[in-house]
């Protein structure tokens, strides 16, 4: 059993596991409660599409700024500040994740963090981690 609360025109606005005032017990086949369900998937969809795009502008914006077509102040305050805001936040979350090359190469990728481009010409050096085999040329 689902409990749903509906708005004044009788859509439902909210679904759930436990009794709430006002709420009207359905149960969880029922077509309205499967209706708003799949809503809330295509909502969740679409947020996943909007941050994967969120992210690609970011990147397209840190390559504009580093071949010098665009300049962070060419931007408004609120912009700069937003951008400044979520490169500090990936850089805190990108320190507490794996690091698969070391931390040497934190910190080095450039005034806005990101993955180094094929021009800075900072590839690491993986010989040590293939496994010893005479028929494999070494790096």
């Amino acid at each position: 059993m689902r409990y749903v609360l509906r708005d004044a025109a009788g859509k439902i606005v909210s679904l759930h596991l436990e009794p709430v005032p006002g709420a009207e017990p359905l149960p969880r086949d029922h077509p309205e409660v499967k209706a708003f369900l799949a809503m809330d998937d295509d909502e969740k969809s679409f947020a996943g599409l909007d941050a994967n795009l969120v992210r690609v502008l970011e990147d397209l914006i840190d390559v504009l700024i580093e071949r010098n077509v665009l300049r962070i102040t060419d931007l408004p305050a609120e912009a700069q500040q937003k951008l400044f805001d979520r490169k500090h936040f990936r850089s805190r979350v990108q320190k507490k994740s794996l690091q698969l090359f070391g931390s040497e190469f934190s910190g080095e990728f450039g005034e806005f963090g990101g993955a180094p481009s094929p021009s800075q010409g900072v590839l690491p050096d993986v010989t040590g981690l293939l496994p010893p085999d005479d028929d494999v040329p070494k790096l």
